[in-house]
């Protein structure tokens, strides 16, 4: 297959795949509960924290925490006192216990008093044309505060352990991806399209093996780079839209 036919295969699987029909299926559908700004940001976020294992069992845990917070988040996060933590005690989701969402609670609450939209802490600097210098800030910030448990840091990667970043790359996607397709919600504009890197789990690696996207043999964070920088030979300013593409064959086909 030739660059030309690639790029015409990926664009016909990332019209099939972006659509409102995705969502049901998708951890995006636990942003997608809210309308206000915040409240998407932090459903969101979660939900992309949450996100490994059963897509079922993801969303299902995720709309639980939500309903602890009385489907206000944002409010609960700024407004909530000690009491208000106790009902937490009986949330968990794999290894993300009560210790991790006490201290994600804390973290969102000192950030929200003092910033209005969680894409500030995620801004790339000038000059920087990708996410990767604003990933490991943002990790050093999370885990900025006094009582940040040294368990909690397994649940926010950094590229400097050379991690994928998976999840986060998902969660930006979310908040950056600008279209009229209706999965992405593009509420964030300080941060380019163009400057994403691509998620990458075991479906999206496994398909952009096969397509010729990616050689290095480990799946870190030089691999995604890599697959991102392939994509943008089709799309220099939305290489991620192509995500919706690996991923759906990855899942939902069975490549040849």
């Amino acid at each position: 297959m030739t660059n030309q036919e690639l790029k015409i295969f990926l664009n016909k699987k990332v019209n099939q795949y972006n659509r409102k029909s995705f969502i049901e299926n998708d951890p995006v559908c636990i942003p997608h509960l809210f309308s206000k700004k915040q409240d998407i940001e932090i459903a969101g976020l979660f939900a992309a924290v949450f996100a490994w294992g059963q897509r079922k069992t993801i969303i299902n845990k995720s709309k639980e925490l939500m309903q602890l917070m009385d489907m206000q988040p944002h409010d609960f996060i700024l407004h909530h006192d000690e009491s208000d933590l106790k009902k937490f005690s009986r949330f968990k989701h794999r290894t993300f216990n009560y210790t991790d969402t006490l201290y994600f609670i804390h973290f969102l609450q000192n950030y929200y008093s003092k910033h209005n939209s969680l894409e500030d802490a995620f801004l790339p600097k000038k000059k920087e044309s990708n996410m990767e210098n604003a990933l490991i800030r943002f990790h050093d910030l999370f885990f900025s505060l006094e009582d940040s448990p040294n368990r909690t840091r397994k649940h926010i990667p950094t590229p400097a352990r050379k991690s994928s970043c998976k999840r986060l790359n998902m969660y930006l996607r979310w908040m950056v991806r600008r279209d009229t397709c209706g999965v992405d919600f593009g509420i964030w504009k300080k941060i380019k399209p163009s400057q994403l890197i691509c998620p990458v789990d075991l479906h999206v690696e496994r398909v952009a093996r096969k397509l010729g996207l990616i050689n290095r043999k480990n799946a870190d964070w030089q691999t995604v780079v890599e697959l991102t920088d392939s994509l943008k030979q089709f799309d220099a300013n939305d290489p991620v839209k192509y995500d919706f593409a690996l991923f759906g064959i990855g899942v939902m086909e069975k490549i040849k």
